[in-house]
């Protein structure tokens, strides 16, 4: 993997969208965002980014990526999409929108919020609501 250069502007950009979110722009953290949020939507697991990291030359182990991740998930910087059991994705649009995953490849794809009709859905239970519907749509090589 190439090495990617960080940009010093967006770090601190990335610092402001911490504090703003609650969390404490720590030099992992910084680090992690500049990769994940400088440039286009996208879709990784906590493996990709460990190793964007590693050609970023960003010191930080398997655990703290994954610890970070699930911090941004809970700030609402990023949407965890479970597409198949035992992996999770995290994507970095937070926007409510559906998606296709692609079983030979893992690949995920977006699917517009609107694309998908759903009828009907069933009551919250007492005390709930509804927070958002996540379609995840598995398509697999026709023919296969």
């Amino acid at each position: 993997m190439p090495k990617r250069r960080l940009d010093n502007d967006f770090a601190l950009k990335a610092q402001d969208r911490l504090r703003a979110a609650g969390l404490r722009p720590t030099r992992q953290r910084v680090g992690l965002a500049q990769l994940l949020f400088n440039g286009p939507c996208r879709h990784l697991t906590a493996e990709d980014l460990f190793a964007e990291a590693a050609a970023a030359e960003i010191s930080v182990s398997l655990a703290t990526v994954y610890n970070t991740l699930h911090q941004f998930v809970e700030a609402g910087l990023l949407r965890e999409v479970l597409a198949e059991p035992g992996r999770a994705y995290f994507d970095t649009d937070v926007s409510n929108h559906h998606h296709f995953f692609h079983a030979d490849t893992g690949m995920l794809q977006d699917i517009p919020e609107d694309a998908v009709v759903i009828a009907a859905l069933p009551a919250a239970p007492e005390g709930a609501r509804i927070g958002r519907v996540e379609v995840v749509i598995r398509l697999e090589k026709a023919g296969a």
